[in-house]
């Protein structure tokens, strides 16, 4: 989907957007990372809402109604503390009651200075987040972040080792790096982990600021594209069976030849969301 700069505009498109893909028989629907306001860090906290602020209640309603997972693509989060306001790029995951199953602050902030060229800093504006998540649904577990996160396979491990078949990726990559990294990086995720990724981007748009490179899609854990979309607005359906995961994984067992013996991985610091 387009974003536009007209919040209600935006959240009222993915309700829409939600309930066709919905009554086509989608069990999971995911949004695109930033889908309730344009993507620049000046603008973020203008549109920045509380957690269960109006559109964290859209997505909440339009779950229920249609009995689906939602991963809701995610939005500037507003955090009030006496110490001072933040704000965190977080995607809400509700269940097909409507209730929330999971959030993920985005946790590594987008950086780029290129010579000549592009430069964008997420942390002008916003705070890292510092949890792994992985939600639990009736198909699986499955794990999520946010878009410049999946340039990270520490945290795509520590989301496979937790039990996630499936790593979704709302996200908003750029002209830069989108024709370069993107479905490289989808395809290493999927390759490194032996799982499914999906990513779900904005459709690119040349009269704003920021443009995505669009093309939301999604890999099978032996690294291929099974769906595509090009940079246009559109739906992209996929048919998912996680047994492909523990198909591969006893043919190429990967995670048997980790060397625990030589290093390790761990979570130092989790969030406290209460």
């Amino acid at each position: 989907m387009k974003v536009s700069e007209s919040k209600a505009d935006s959240v009222h498109k993915a309700i829409e957007n939600i309930a066709y893909m919905a009554d086509k028989g989608a069990h999971i629907v995911v949004l695109p990372e930033m889908f309730n306001c344009p993507y620049e860090t000046h603008r973020f906290p203008a549109y920045a809402e509380v957690e269960g602020g109006d559109t964290y209640q859209k997505m909440s309603e339009i779950a229920k109604k249609k009995k689906i997972y939602l991963i809701a693509g995610s939005i500037p989060e507003l955090e009030v503390a006496s110490e001072g306001d933040r704000i965190y790029n977080t995607t809400y995951i509700f269940g097909p009651n409507g209730n929330p199953i999971g959030k993920h602050r985005k946790m590594h902030l987008f950086e780029i200075d290129i010579i000549n060229g592009q430069y964008f800093s997420e942390a002008e504006t916003l705070t890292a987040g510092k949890s792994v998540t992985v939600v639990e649904t009736e198909f699986g577990k499955i794990g999520v972040a946010i878009c410049f996160d999946i340039r990270f396979p520490e945290l795509a491990r520590l989301m496979a080792e937790q039990g996630a078949e499936m790593l979704i990726y709302p996200a908003a990559f750029n002209m830069t790096t989108g024709p370069a990294h993107w479905e490289l990086l989808f395809r290493s995720r999927a390759i490194d982990q032996q799982v499914f990724t999906v990513g779900c981007a904005p459709a690119r748009d040349y009269e704003s600021n920021y443009i995505s490179y669009g093309n939301s899609i999604v890999v099978n854990p032996w690294g291929e594209v099974i769906g595509r979309l090009s940079d246009e607005e559109g739906y992209l359906f996929g048919e998912i069976d996680l047994d492909e995961v523990s198909h591969i994984r006893t043919q190429l067992p990967l995670t048997q030849s980790i060397r625990r013996d030589t290093y390790e991985l761990k979570m130092i610091l989790k969030e406290d969301y209460a």
